[in-house]
């Protein structure tokens, strides 16, 4: 995710800058900056590993002369550790040219090679860098001599440079940039990352979201995907990446600052769940094809010699991880590899009997989860190789672990995880392909039609997430409730669990998983007249065994809310239904869990409970 601040206008920049970073620290906070054109028109540069306020302090010490345009960016690492030297914004060669980037460029690699051949000189390792270098070539090639130039001159030139390196970008972004020759003007770009226009009196914004600069305007321009903005203190204007003018019309922003973090919604939960999209997407671009080993081997240096000699997986985790590693070990098993997953705080006397033929993924939003670094340690003494699966670049899982696989679904602030569970089941699929491939246990041509269809998974996310009102209503319903039961069968087991999970954790009652044919060896007895019995009941080649289990449920009274899709309702009797759209079951995960994930939200709604900080809970569990 992180957070993008820019400004150009009467205000002084550094306050305009830092305050804003400050309202988007939400968005990342491992290492952030600021650069401001001087009143000599001179790079002013501070950054600093760590939270805005010791970037603030910094500034103070030594503040800018002059200085009415800049840009900001506080840090999610997704390419390099947390460091003052991968800390944006990043700069060119003769430190004219200044970026600041959201997103993922994916052929970054390919292009820090090129430019490294002509002489560039890279003081980081993160792609964003790639970026400055490319715009500082481009204005080569455009035998851009400012020398004597006067800046208004330069504009036309400063924007065909970055609109060109543009061109040659694939993969995320949202950019700010700013050259020291053309003080004048600042650039923003968008594409798959958000960015937005402020429209102020005096002086003009840019920023990821609105909050950062709602204090001095609420009139904003949202840019679309493949727009250009060339922002200056008087006006603003569009331009597509291929040049041609746009027009934009502002809005007015009703929300208050507090709102506006959130993007509009009530809280962090409902905004994360809602984020879900993108967060598969996220996980999956640029990893998918081939799948022929080259991209995990050039991603995280993980051999094809140890994905074919290995015997077994096994997965360990905690909580909700633990939920996407038993979704991981059907995955796996479907692909003829055999897996085995356990609580990483359960791992102590397994770890004594694996060796290198086991492959360990241990799997983390936070990378700092105690119990899974004690199992991962404990595995390595016995000589296993250990996968990571976790959210966040240069944790001490991410030291710890032979292969580092990213989830890049940006910073989760609400405690209950929703939006990083469904990057570590969707890692979990990019990884058991990649094996199935390479081991010989599936044809290629099977193989591309689960890529297509996991590729549509987005898509069908957010259709399910369109029927946001109907499980509103359902919850309603419920909200008295002080007993749940979540039952289906086979890969969809897990999500079951987690559903239990997620109301537990922030509505506080009483709620249990259970694989659907378990039921009647005991669970049955709590069913009684009333009770809500929440079933994952989409097509699968257990459906007549999951709508016998609906029976029984039913005869003893249960309400049951029926997660189906088009083709399985015809063959579920419920008291209610949730309809989802209808994907292969082996991929079912990862939309049967989003309206669980908002049933348990509207529950603790109507509870009136602290859903982004559940009593008891932290987000973070780093004692054992």
């Amino acid at each position: 995710m992180c957070g993008i601040t820019g400004y150009i206008g009467d205000k002084k920049a550094a306050e305009v800058l830092i305050d804003g970073l400050k309202r988007l620290e939400y968005r990342g906070y491992d290492s952030c900056g600021v650069a401001i054109i001087n009143g000599k028109n001179e790079l002013y540069l501070r950054r600093v590993s760590g939270r805005v306020d010791a970037l603030d302090e910094l500034v103070a010490k030594d503040p800018v002369k002059g200085g009415f345009v800049g840009i900001g960016h506080t840090r999610w690492a997704t390419h390099g550790v947390p460091s003052e030297d991968n800390a944006h914004p990043h700069t060119d060669c003769n430190n004219q040219v200044v970026i600041v980037h959201n997103g993922i460029i994916e052929n970054y690699l390919e292009i820090k090679e090129k430019l490294s051949k002509t002489g560039h000189k890279f003081k980081s390792e993160t792609d964003t860098e790639t970026i400055v270098h490319l715009v500082e070539e481009k204005l080569k090639t455009l035998h851009v001599s400012a020398a004597n130039a006067r800046a208004d001159m330069l504009e036309p030139v400063f924007f065909e440079a970055v609109r060109r390196a543009i061109a040659d970008l694939k993969g995320s972004f949202a950019l700010s940039v700013i050259w020291a020759k053309c003080p004048n003007m600042i650039l923003a770009a968008r594409q798959h990352s958000p960015l937005a226009i402020g429209l102020g009196e005096g002086g003009n914004f840019i920023a990821s979201d609105v909050s950062a600069f709602l204090k001095y305007t609420k009139k904003a321009v949202f840019l679309n995907d493949g727009e250009l903005a060339a922002v200056k203190a008087p006006s603003v204007s569009y331009f597509s990446f291929q040049g041609k003018k746009l027009d934009h019309s502002p809005v007015t922003i009703q929300w208050d600052s507090t709102m506006a973090e959130k993007g509009g919604y009530k809280h962090f939960m409902l905004k994360e769940i809602h984020e879900q999209p993108g967060s598969v997407e996220n996980t999956l671009r640029g990893r998918l094809l081939p799948l022929k080993g080259d991209v995990l081997e050039k991603e995280i240096n993980l051999p094809t010699a140890v994905i074919r000699e290995i015997k077994n997986v096994q997965i360990i985790a905690c909580g909700t991880a633990y939920h996407a590693g038993l979704v991981g070990r059907y995955v796996f098993e479907n692909f003829a590899l055999p897996a085995s997953v356990d609580f990483a705080s359960e791992f102590s006397d397994r770890a004594k009997i694996i060796n290198k033929d086991t492959l360990i993924i241990a799997v983390s939003q936070s990378g700092e989860t105690a119990d899974t670094l004690h199992a991962v340690k404990e595995a390595k003494a016995s000589g296993a190789r250990v996968i990571a699966i976790t959210n966040t670049v240069g944790s001490t899982l991410t030291r710890e672990a032979d292969y580092v696989l990213y989830t890049h679904c940006g910073p989760e602030i609400g405690v209950a995880s929703t939006k990083a569970f469904l990057g570590q089941m969707t890692a979990m699929y990019v990884l058991a392909l990649h094996f199935a491939v390479i081991r010989g246990n599936i044809f290629d041509t099977d193989a591309r039609i689960y890529v297509d269809e996991l590729l549509k998974i987005p898509r069908l996310i957010e259709a399910t997430l369109a029927g946001e009102d109907n499980i509103l209503k359902i919850a309603g319903d419920f909200a008295g409730s002080e007993h749940f039961l979540f039952i289906s069968r086979y890969i969809n087991f897990p999500i079951a669990l987690e559903g239990a999970l997620k109301i537990k954790e922030i509505a506080y009652v009483h709620a249990e998983g259970y694989a659907a044919g378990e039921m009647k060896h005991g669970p049955i007895a709590l069913i009684d007249k009333g009770m809500p019995v929440l079933a994952i009941a989409t097509s699968s080649k257990m459906l007549q065994l999951v709508a016998g289990n609906i029976e029984e449920a039913k005869a003893r009274g249960a309400e049951v809310i029926a997660i189906v899709d088009e083709d399985s309702r015809e063959h579920i009797k419920a008291s209610k239904y949730i309809v989802v759209p209808k994907t292969l079951e082996i991929l079912s995960p990862l939309v049967n869990v989003i309206p669980l994930q908002l049933f348990a939200y509207f529950i603790a709604l109507a509870k009136k409970c602290d859903i982004d900080k559940p009593r008891n809970l932290a987000k973070s569990v780093t004692v054992r």
